[in-house]
């Protein structure tokens, strides 16, 4: 039996992540969440995943379990938990350098002392936006001149990226970390200011749809599920020390034109308005430079492949969001 631990595996990309391996024959999932950014109610979770036997979990923080006299033994880890969303994030400023490098840290003793390997979920915000918004591996990682909690959120996941390649050289840790691109799909919330479960949301009641600026910044949306199936391949095929971009190139658009494609997916009579972020969010709210990813490194050496378009990540994502509607099951939380 491969016992697997998960941080954070009943958030977004968690819950699809869980899901994912908990279908594999001989697979033990614990999940290690403190529903702090969770968008799920769990009971119904666990009921539309099939309330698998091979799936446990502790409602707690990475803190609290792994400062406990028994963490147990793992053969590999998952490091998901952090907080998240670029509205998501603006309640933890001043905190956030603390906390992922703190929970980052916890997990790096564990790995090296039980010679267990770890997988880091990271962020294409340490690029800062790249060259021109293009973001490969090899590119250098920009701070830019204005301090902002999302520029908080970017170095503190950058340090965490950094103690962890250093401890893979230095120390022998086993490690491989993801920077995932505009995850989309089923489950994500609009609370933590993504932009399609917001669009979705508008959309679906045909209230006025909200782009931020003009809606030319550019994006890359990938599918939750192509992105789960890349943080596996990472695991079980990431080389220690190494970072990989997990994107979807070819989902390359802009703001403007996803909000179109909401409107025509879901059949919407919703009017598109321009608005200024600040006065949804307020002044702490700082939009993200442009950026899409280069994923020929992850092609190349995990063998990961995106398979879902655009229109089919917003009727993916929709169709989950009108079964929770209809169940009355929508969480009202981050």
């Amino acid at each position: 039996m491969k016992k697997i631990l998960i941080t954070g595996g009943f958030g977004f990309i968690g819950t699809t992540l869980t899901h994912l391996l908990v279908q594999v024959e001989g697979n033990h999932v614990h999940v290690v969440d403190d529903m702090s950014t969770s968008p799920v109610l769990l009971e119904d979770y666990l009921q539309q995943i099939g309330n698998p036997a091979n799936l446990t979990y502790d409602i707690t923080t990475v803190k609290e379990f792994f400062e406990r006299d028994n963490v147990g033994l793992w053969d590999q880890i998952y490091h998901l938990a952090s907080p998240v969303g670029p509205a998501g994030v603006l309640k933890h400023a001043g905190n956030m350098v603390r906390e992922v490098v703190r929970d980052s840290y916890l997990i790096m003793d564990y790995c090296l002392q039980h010679d267990v390997k770890m997988l880091d979920i990271s962020t294409s915000e340490i690029y800062g936006g790249g060259q021109s918004g293009y973001c490969p591996e090899t590119t250098p990682k920009i701070v830019p001149a204005n301090t902002t909690v999302r520029l908080e959120y970017a170095i503190a996941k950058l340090a965490a990226e950094t103690a962890i390649i250093n401890s893979c050289r230095a120390k022998g840790l086993k490690a491989t970390i993801i920077r995932p691109f505009n995850v989309s799909g089923p489950r994500q919330s609009p609370k933590g200011g993504f932009v399609l479960p917001r669009f979705m949301q508008q959309a679906h009641t045909n209230q006025p749809i909200t782009v931020f600026g003009d809606g030319s910044a550019i994006r890359a949306f990938t599918h939750v599920k192509d992105m789960a199936r890349g943080i596996i391949l990472g695991m079980d095929k990431g080389i220690s020390g190494e970072a990989y971009n997990i994107g979807n190139p070819a989902n390359k658009t802009n703001i403007l034109d996803m909000a179109q494609r909401v409107v025509k997916v879901l059949d919407s009579s919703s009017e598109i308005i321009f608005v200024d972020p600040k006065t949804i969010y307020g002044d702490y709210y700082e939009e993200a430079n442009d950026k899409f990813p280069d994923a020929e490194k992850a092609k190349k050496e995990l063998g990961w492949f995106p398979e879902f378009d655009i229109d089919t990540t917003i009727m993916d994502a929709y169709t989950e969001y009108a079964r929770q509607v209809s169940l009355e099951v929508l969480k009202d939380s981050i």
